[in-house]
């Protein structure tokens, strides 16, 4: 496409992984214990989604990659500082909530009629990326609402390669079982594709980027839209899984013989 596309990701951001996730439910319904104190990352599906758009935008002159993102304004100024740094995008941000407790309903509209606000989209050029899944809390409806908010029916989920063929035409790889891809050929855009680990790894940091990115960053978290969104799903009970650690130590054990116990544990 000679014109470049007009790329969207859908970001959320996340707790980190490595802090204790406990649910408890306050007044304003369930969440996370402590979770205002809990530092955030940019959840990874969506993360590899914003590395592959700008992989995309830069072998396509003309394209633009803009990142929409609803979280705590705070929460979502923390994780800009380090995402700002790995690749060139445009930041959207709607202050609401982002622990992972409210319906994908009322995240996708929100998220649509943000993208539909952005200026000088051109919905003919437009790919909406985000993440397959989501490490808050896994419903993967999330994306495909987006797209049937904003009329767009070319859906792929699960993609781990895109490709842009002569002519223009997109090839995009999604999983299925048993380690087998399938194959999808597209005329080109409008699409949604939601990214599950691509084939790229995290770019370095490059201050030069973050400087640029920095300048609009900050004047789009103080623009940043509140979103109020009610409503969420109910849960009789919850509980931390407990940890299980079965350690055994024995001293000078041939390898042949820790590789056949390993074998037939797998077996099991």
């Amino acid at each position: 496409m000679s014109a470049g596309y007009h790329i969207v990701v859908c970001g959320g951001i996340v707790p980190d992984p490595l802090q204790t996730l406990e649910p408890v439910k306050g007044p304003a319904g369930w969440g996370l214990k402590n979770e205002l104190m809990l530092p955030a990352i940019l959840d990874p599906w969506a993360g590899h989604a914003l590395f592959e758009a700008a992989n995309l935008a830069k072998n396509a002159p003309g394209s633009k990659v803009w990142l929409v993102s609803m979280g705590p304004k705070a929460k979502l100024q923390q994780v800009m500082m380090t995402i700002a740094q790995k690749v060139p995008f445009e930041l959207v941000v709607l202050d609401g909530p982002a622990g992972g407790f409210v319906e994908a309903q009322a995240v996708g509209t929100a998220l649509a009629e943000a993208i539909e606000a952005i200026p000088g989209l051109d919905k003919s050029r437009l790919l909406v990326f985000g993440g397959w899944m989501s490490a808050s809390r896994g419903a993967g409806a999330t994306l495909q609402i987006v797209g049937e908010k904003l009329g767009i029916f070319e859906q792929f989920q699960g993609v781990d390669k895109l490709e842009v063929q002569s002519g223009g035409a997109l090839r995009l790889l999604e999983r299925v079982e048993g380690g087998s891809y399938q194959e999808s050929t597209l005329d080109g855009p409008p699409a949604v594709v939601g990214w599950a680990t691509g084939e790229l790894p995290e770019p370095p940091n490059n201050p030069q980027v973050g400087m640029q990115n920095m300048r609009l960053v900050m004047p789009a978290l103080q623009k940043a839209k509140p979103v109020k969104v009610e409503g969420g799903p109910e849960y009789l009970s919850v509980q931390v899984p407990s940890q299980k650690r079965e350690t055994r130590v024995v001293k000078d054990t041939p390898v042949d013989e820790i590789a056949k116990e390993i074998v037939d544990w797998l077996k099991a």
